[in-house]
């Protein structure tokens, strides 16, 4: 259980009866998907675990790390 927690990005989504899917990030909507993509991500959801779940939510979110800050904090811009 302490290993869910940790990969817990704060992602969690929800299906609507019309197939729509509400994606909420700490509780506040994130995007929602219609159509082919909603219905292409329930798809992809069914096959993955938690931590794969978390990650794709990121992505379809756009809120996920680029693998940059790192490099960013250093920036003169960012001093």
């Amino acid at each position: 259980m302490k290993q869910k927690f940790l990969n817990d990005l704060g992602f969690v989504f929800k299906i609507s009866k019309s197939n729509n899917v509400q994606i909420t990030h700490h509780g506040k909507l994130a995007t929602t998907l219609r159509g082919s993509k909603a219905v292409s991500f329930i798809e992809n959801m069914s096959g993955t675990d938690f931590i794969d779940q978390q990650q794709l939510m990121a992505r379809l979110t756009g809120n996920y790390k680029r693998g940059n800050e790192k490099t960013a904090k250093t920036h003169p811009r960012n001093r």
